[in-house]
């Protein structure tokens, strides 16, 4: 049930961190969302920007596990409350890494630790290519896809 995907992005991997964390690279792979978090240890985390409650929808939001800057990112999420009514009953963890190969860098996703039945992964295993793609494209060119959303 884990997801896992490695990706090779011709970039350093200071630049796949700024687009994983940056206001301007998290706008522009995840549709014009912002991350808002102190990135400390413990504290949250929320994905938050235009859908089903306007320009604040919190898509995803959850508590920072783990934070070293150009290595690795891992948090405990749960799906905003405008999606489902029991959203702080479904948790998953997402683990980011990142690591240099030759002139690349590979980052590896892991989305695991899902709740039992949770309503998203179906969903989630379809669009974490698309925005894994998008990460390596905008990193790479500085653009995304066009996806059509």
């Amino acid at each position: 049930m884990d997801l896992h995907y490695d990706f090779y992005i011709g970039a350093t991997p200071e630049q796949v961190w700024h687009v994983l964390v940056s206001d301007e690279g998290v706008s522009a792979i995840f549709w014009g969302c912002t991350i808002r978090s102190s990135f400390q240890v413990g504290d949250e985390l929320a994905y938050v920007g235009p859908g089903n409650d306007g320009d604040q929808t919190v898509h995803v939001y959850g508590k920072l596990l783990e934070f070293e800057p150009n290595r690795i990112i891992s948090y405990l999420e749960h799906p905003g409350p405008s999606y489902y009514e029991n959203h702080a009953e479904l948790e998953t963890r997402v683990t980011i890494t990142l690591e240099p190969v030759g002139q690349c860098t590979k980052l590896t996703l892991m989305n695991d630790q899902w709740t039992k039945d949770h309503p998203s992964y179906a969903n989630t295993s379809n669009h974490w290519p698309m925005i894994l793609s998008n990460i390596k494209t905008y990193a790479e060119t500085g653009k995304t896809l066009d996806l059509g959303f």
